[in-house]
């Protein structure tokens, strides 16, 4: 049996910046917020945390904070993939140094590669560190895809131990529970698809959505592993609308205005994005507080 880094809810964070790189306090204190609403794991320097615009010395902010701030209460797993493979192997050993748990590797990008590349693409990262990796599959962002039958040689190296699965195909990731096993767990990358995904042997999700409702997608998601199943439904069902919201402008735009909703300082995304539009913006708050109020 793999090591299994964390069942339930692991936190895809989004970054606060000031004018001198991460502002470090406030995100500390949603760190903080976030482990004591039970979630499992936190995920830095992912899409949502905007690790395509930080520096390296952001990024080992970024790190430090979340690390300390854990104190190892619960799993913090850092984004380091790109489109470099030697890069990518360089920002893992980094990670790697500053005592990560674990590492969420997307899939390259722009220059894109064959099934047969991304083989090789993980199979050098792989060797190269002893942290276990969580594979990335965002094909939306990054136009490509990990098939199901390259999962199954992906699951037969040892320190990749899971896949963070937002292709939304879930025809696909049946696909994938089946050839892999307990070989290659599966998380659900997509916050409007958590059951389904738990429902075809998926342990868990890496949400935007916890970024805001940190003890709600924790218990939607502990419920269902309890056998809970007709209250984590309710509580997916009950989530739509603001998950919607919080996709309503490409990620994180939405959640970083969510979250300056609730009283943090998380000011706007960096350029290219831009701050979230004034209609889309009232409906993301009507949503929040129609689900936090329930």
């Amino acid at each position: 049996m793999k090591k299994i880094l964390f069942k339930g809810c692991g936190t895809a964070i989004a970054t606060p910046f000031d004018e001198n790189g991460v502002n470090v306090k406030e995100f500390e204190r949603l760190i903080e917020n976030q482990i004591q609403n039970n979630v499992d794991a936190i995920i830095v320097c992912g899409t949502t945390g905007e690790s395509a615009t930080m520096t390296h010395d952001e990024k080992k902010s970024a790190i430090e904070c979340a690390i300390k701030t854990s104190n190892g209460r619960v799993p913090i797993i850092v984004g380091t993939g790109g489109n470099n493979t030697k890069q990518v192997i360089e920002n893992s050993k980094f990670a790697e140094s500053f005592g990560a748990d674990g590492l969420l590797i997307v899939t390259p990008y722009y220059n894109k590669c064959t099934q047969n590349g991304l083989v090789e693409h993980y199979k050098v990262i792989a060797q190269s560190v002893n942290l276990p990796i969580i594979l990335y599959s965002v094909p939306s962002r990054t136009g490509v895809n990990i098939e199901p039958k390259t999962c199954l040689e992906l699951s037969k190296i040892p320190n990749i131990v899971a896949i963070k699965e937002a292709s939304g195909n879930l025809s696909q990731i049946a696909q994938i529970a089946n050839l892999c096993r307990d070989n290659l767990q599966i998380y659900s990358g997509n916050d409007d698809q958590v059951l389904p995904v738990l429902s075809l042997g998926g342990i868990g999700v890496i949400s935007v959505l916890s970024n805001v409702m940190p003890k709600y997608t924790h218990d939607m998601v502990q419920n269902f592993l309890d056998g809970n199943v007709s209250t984590a439904t309710k509580m997916q069902l009950d989530a739509i609308p603001l998950i919607n919201s919080l996709f309503s402008e490409v990620n994180p735009i939405p959640v970083k205005a969510a979250l300056n909703m609730i009283g943090y300082d998380f000011g706007i995304p960096r350029l290219p994005l831009t701050k979230m539009t004034a209609e889309k913006e009232e409906v993301l708050k009507q949503k929040l507080f129609n689900l936090m109020n329930k």
